[in-house]
């Protein structure tokens, strides 16, 4: 009988039996050692990755992810300006080279220039690197373009609601900006000075607002643009049943005699533009001379700049029912 051939195990199947059997060991002990040694679970790690990233906040056309403490903030909107120099917040860049009164400084070289109100530089955008960008009015059309670059939020006009607005968005920036004591007690003063003026206004007669521009009339009611001076200032509406559209309706000098206000507010649109302002030679003829408002006085010619240009501002807010409750203390003496 023949005696069956018995080759040696060759040395590598050995190798290769003990390396499986140092791995599983090595496993083995990884799971079996202490949790101070094991790497934290990225789940846990999430909440921090996002925090650090920024915050959401709702605006005007959605919500933006904004990052925390933004500091190179380019600006597209005259109200959120005002906001933001009442917050005392700097900017990086802003649109335009048209700055009313308060918002002169500005003007200064210093702040880069990034366009105008409706016509973005997006090659000064994209140099400048902003980590916000804020829209509003005029430039909200180019929200969606903008918000390509960097985060950007949108303020929203005001409109029937529109002191509440003026503050939602003055509270929007300043929760951006870590500035919300601030913005209460902006918000405190401007809600008081306003409560003791709708006490002078509910009494003292009836009002129309009208803007003048190229030799036309349009009036405004409740609920338009300039609608804050009856809705909030509690000024008597003259002309019932007017259209609340941005542009307000077409009227003629005949209209105003047939409502006869015992206020005429007067926004001369051209002089906001810098232009040579008519608005009162347009209003000085015999049939609005025969109204009330002329007769007494009682003919305010409003700031066209803060007015017209930049309504929903806070401290544009604020210097409107200032010189409105000027007017009427004027004529109580």
């Amino acid at each position: 009988m023949s005696t069956p051939d018995r080759r040696p195990f060759p040395l590598f199947a050995i190798l290769g039996v003990v390396a499986v059997v140092a791995a599983v060991a090595i496993a083995v002990k990884l799971q079996s050692g202490s949790s101070s040694e094991s790497a934290p679970a990225p789940v846990a790690q999430a909440p921090a990755v996002l925090e650090a990233q920024g915050r959401t906040f709702k605006h005007g056309q959605g919500t933006t992810v904004v990052p925390l403490n933004p500091q190179r903030v380019v600006v597209f909107d005259l109200v959120a300006l005002d906001i933001l120099q009442a917050l005392e917040v700097g900017v990086l860049g802003v649109a335009g080279d048209q700055f009313p009164h308060h918002l002169a400084p500005f003007a200064d070289a210093k702040y880069l220039r990034m366009g105008t109100l409706f016509e973005p530089d997006y090659e000064a955008i994209h140099a400048a690197k902003p980590d916000l960008i804020i829209t509003g009015g005029r430039s909200s059309a180019k929200y969606a373009s903008l918000s390509k670059i960097a985060p950007t939020v949108d303020l929203p006009m005001g409109g029937v609601n529109y002191i509440d607005t003026v503050v939602a968005n003055t509270e929007l920036l300043a929760s951006i900006f870590g500035k919300e004591e601030k913005a209460r007690a902006l918000v405190a003063q401007l809600r008081e000075s306003i409560a003791k003026l709708k006490e002078t206004t509910a009494g003292r007669g009836k009002g129309l607002v009208v803007l003048v521009t190229g030799g036309r009339i349009s009036a405004y009611g409740p609920g338009s643009r300039f609608g804050v001076i009856h809705g909030d200032f509690g000024v008597p509406v003259a002309a019932e049943g007017l259209s609340a559209s941005l542009h307000g309706e077409v009227i003629g000098s005949e209209f105003i005699r047939e409502k006869n206000p015992d206020w005429l507010f007067v926004i001369d649109r051209d002089a906001g533009m810098g232009q040579q302002g008519g608005a009162q030679k347009v209003l000085d003829n015999e049939l609005v001379q025969q109204t009330t408002a002329w007769k007494s006085g009682q003919v305010v010619y409003l700031d066209p700049l803060t007015t017209y240009l930049i309504g929903g501002g806070i401290q544009a807010v604020n210097a409107l029912r200032s010189q409105i409750a000027d007017a009427y203390s004027a004529r109580a003496q």
